[in-house]
């Protein structure tokens, strides 16, 4: 599950390393419109509202303005988001747009520069420029840097020779420095983000996320149709976490993010709540009911049929994107009451356009009633390590009658058992928390005939933004560091079976917790032990078949190990092989997932 909180989309898996690239959504001549950039030498900097802007969506230039009498390199310099990585094996790809505001008779160049904090220069370039330009021009270079910084303490930066242009004034908007992407598509993903959740070999991605759709007010809500086309055709949001989206990751990314990764989407539209707790009016829902329809449209829509997916063909992918499942809101457990009749107009008509698509509700299930009645409900939960292990049977009681449930959001967040978002709260998953969480893993594979997907939540965390913990997976400027968290959903998601088989239950509140899947010719047996001492078991498999070899990959540590920045490598997967039969014995560590893969002939 994605959240844009964090700096996980901007400053994370959407690859741009320019902070405030756009002067989106800031307040002109103020300091605060300046973030990330800074003056070099004698230059005056200052963000504007340009009285020709870029585009419509980007009123906002930066204006430099070069004294007179100057001299040496003047200029500019972004540093990035805490940090730009700088690799001699990538070659990165800078563009901005300038202008002049009024003739003049300059003629010289501009350089631009990948440079260390003090003011060593790994990579640079050299575009001139001229005085007669008045009229927004794009400037596009290659940076290949001659070295390799341990430090991300590093800048981009633009000069010109302060002598040449003593007196001079240019404007500049839509910055942009990009280093390659996973699988090098445009506007794309960071490399070793992405890689490693495609190590995880995830089957669903959940967008645009949580309460980024909502808004913190009407306003501010998240409209696919201001994040798709050209980037400055783009306004950006001020997010529902308190800082600017720029929506470079919009949704034609987010489809592409899940066919690159071989994931299904599960899309969420915007259902008329905001976080200020506003709902919109039963009789003046018709316009936002439309704008669902056309999000639908531009990513599975008939081009020849339907204006949103005939963009979506110019954009350049004419063929629908696969979709099965689309969310109606988020969280609206907040406000059930104009759920009820939001829920009924939203579904009413989305079903009638789109009858093969499935719905999912994000009220309580069941509570209140809805008409009609869904068959979809995502469910969300962050407790304490002892609630996951205790809620293994949580589905065991629900009732099979065609309802199907995805739970949404669950993580162990604290251990706080009066207040779990109180004192307390994990910085970074441990052992107790991923080993409860797998308990209750176990469980929700026990009731796969009606839990049909489940996503920890949130996905990742910039360790420079601690607005919400923990995360799966952290990162900064130029490393990633996986959970315990992630390898065990990892070893659950690489480790699924075909078929659930019948086994002995697990003890209600004990330690230990299992659960027993077969895929082809191999029993997957899966075992979270949750208490503090090592437990034996016995295992007793059919006589019927052979059983030849056996592995057990194994995560464990002490109750509060975990992997962050100062121990990335804490608590690792060990796979060794194991003795099996018709009977034996395994010995599952205290606090541990485990997994055993037995071969069957």
């Amino acid at each position: 599950m994605f959240e844009a909180s964090k700096q996980s989309g901007d400053g994370g898996i959407y690859a741009e390393l320019l902070q405030n690239r756009a002067f989106q959504q800031v307040v002109p001549n103020t300091a605060a419109a300046l973030y990330a950039w800074a003056p070099i030498n004698s230059a005056s900097i200052n963000v504007i509202t340009d009285p020709i802007p870029l585009s419509n969506a980007l009123p906002n230039s930066l204006k430099l303005t070069i004294p007179s009498g100057t001299s040496g390199n003047v200029g500019f310099g972004n540093e990035g988001y805490w940090g730009i990585n700088v690799n001699s094996s990538w070659t990165y790809e800078a563009s901005f747009y300038y202008k002049f505001p009024g003739a003049s008779s300059f003629s010289g160049n501009l350089i631009i520069m990948l440079q260390s904090s003090t003011g060593t220069v790994y990579a640079s370039a050299s575009v001139h420029v001229s005085g007669s330009t008045t009229t927004w021009t794009q400037v596009l270079v290659s940076l290949s840097p001659t070295s390799s910084p341990a430090s991300t303490a590093n800048n981009f930066t633009v000069t010109v020779d302060g002598a040449s242009a003593s007196g001079e004034t240019i404007h500049f908007a839509m910055f942009s420095l990009f280093p390659p992407t996973f699988k090098g598509r445009a506007n794309g993903l960071r490399m070793d983000l992405a890689q490693t959740l495609y190590d995880m070999k995830p089957s669903f991605f959940r967008l645009p996320g949580g309460n980024n759709l909502e808004g913190q007010s009407f306003s501010s809500r998240w409209q696919w149709n201001a994040t798709v086309g050209n980037l400055i055709d783009r306004p950006g949001r001020m997010g529902d976490w308190e800082y600017i989206n720029t929506d470079g990751l919009g949704l034609l990314e987010y489809m592409y993010l899940c066919e690159d990764m071989e994931m299904q989407p599960i899309m969420a539209v915007w259902a008329g709540y905001s976080l200020d707790e506003y709902s919109i009016p039963e009789d003046e829902l018709a316009p936002y009911i439309q704008q669902a329809i056309d999000q639908i449209n531009f990513v599975i829509g008939d081009p020849a049929a339907s204006e949103p997916a005939a963009l979506r063909a110019s954009l350049g992918h004419p063929e629908p994107f696969p979709l099965q499942y689309v969310e109606i809101g988020n969280e609206d457990f907040f406000a059930s009451e104009s759920y009820i009749y939001r829920w009924r107009y939203f579904a009413g008509n989305l079903s009638a356009v789109f009858p093969h698509l499935k719905l999912i509700a994000t009220s309580y299930p069941f509570n209140p009633v809805l008409d009609p009645i869904p068959k979809h409900y995502d469910n969300h939960v962050y407790q304490t390590p002892g609630w996951f292990a205790e809620n293994s049977f949580y589905y065991d009681s629900f009732e099979r009658n065609g309802t199907y449930y995805f739970e949404g959001e669950y993580a162990a967040v604290s251990t706080n058992t009066s207040d779990v978002f109180g004192d307390g709260g994990l910085v970074y998953p441990d052992m107790q928390g991923s080993s409860g969480e797998a308990a209750f893993m176990t469980g929700l594979e026990r009731n796969s005939d009606i839990v049909f997907a489940a996503s920890y939540a949130p996905l990742l965390m910039n360790v420079a933004q601690y607005q919400w913990t923990p995360n799966l997976v952290s990162f900064d400027a130029s490393q990633v560091y996986p959970s315990t968290s992630f390898y065990t959903q990892q070893l659950f998601s690489v480790n699924r079976g075909t078929e659930y088989l019948p086994s002995t239950l697990p003890t209600v509140n004990g330690t230990l917790y299992w659960s027993v899947t077969r895929d082809k010719s191999t029993v997957i047996i899966k075992i979270a032990n949750t208490g503090m001492a090592a437990e034996q078991m016995i295992f007793e498999l059919p006589s019927i078949s052979v059983y030849s070899t056996g592995t057990a990959t194994v995560l464990s540590g002490s109750a509060t190990s975990s992997n962050s920045p100062e121990t990335p490598n804490a608590v690792m997967p060990v796979t060794s092989q194991i003795k099996i039969g018709e009977s034996f014995s395994y010995t599952a560590p205290a606090y541990s997932v485990n997994v055993l893969r037995v071969k069957v002939q």
